[in-house]
């Protein structure tokens, strides 16, 4: 039986770096985004797009619906989605905070509700994987604090369902990269770009495809044996 996996935030840098690394590997791929035009460029073998507002718990629940229909249950959850609003503190509007916490937890949030019941009866071991931050945990960095927040929060999230679910044979884990060379680049001016690149110990951004490896070995059978964790890739920046 072909295995199921939906990634969020699929037509993005580091989502399009996910949804190929996870078809290499054998899976069958639904991706959900709010870009049409680049889910449509995606549409191929292995691969289908779905559009979906992640902020709207509706939309969510809908998606996932689909997912039952067309394939029966789902293997794999990679909630990718997600950005970084460049606002500091104190000057944070309030609907930025708002949003910010929509994007990068409370869509995670609710694809987590509709997705574990349609892992129920599925062989094997299902994954969730949650892209989080390495902002979360360095505060050397430029990351704004309504960011680090939300990854926070959501790392929280990520060992609360692994320990609820671990005897049903679902492993949840947190992947936390440092920069990583994604449109989110687009976010920040030159100089704080080069101030963070400048803090990599190799000199230079991570790259997409290095992260979505991450990703695969957790979603493959490697993977069964780690959950409740975050692993944090970040060249050892943060050793001391």
């Amino acid at each position: 039986m072909q295995r199921i996996a939906v990634v969020t935030g699929a037509a993005g840098g580091l989502g399009r770096a996910i949804c190929a690394k996870l078809m290499a590997d054998g899976l069958l791929v639904v991706g959900l985004d709010i870009d049409a035009d680049g889910l449509t460029s995606m549409a191929g073998a292995g691969f289908t797009g779905h559009v979906v507002d992640l902020t709207d718990p509706e939309a969510i629940t809908t998606a996932f619906a689909r997912v039952a229909q067309n394939h029966g249950g789902l293997d794999a959850l990679v909630n990718n989605a997600g950005t970084c609003f460049m606002s500091d503190f104190p000057h944070i509007p309030a609907q930025e905070l708002d949003r910010q916490m929509q994007l990068n937890f409370s869509g995670a949030f609710h694809c987590c509700q509709a997705a574990i019941p349609l892992m129920a009866g599925r062989e094997g071991v299902r994954k969730i994987v949650n892209i989080s931050s390495n902002g979360a945990y360095n505060f050397d960095v430029f990351d704004p604090p309504h960011y680090r927040a939300s990854k926070a929060a959501l790392d929280t999230l990520t060992k609360d369902l692994a320990r609820r679910y671990a005897r049903d044979k679902i492993a949840v884990n947190s992947v936390a990269p440092a920069m990583t060379e994604t449109p989110l680049f687009k976010v920040l001016t030159e100089d704080v770009l080069a101030r963070a690149i400048a803090a990599m110990p190799h000199g230079h951004a991570m790259q997409p495809a290095e992260i979505a490896n991450w990703v695969g070995f957790l979603i493959s059978s490697a993977g069964d044996i780690c959950s409740g964790n975050v692993i944090i890739l970040n060249q050892g920046r943060d050793v001391r």
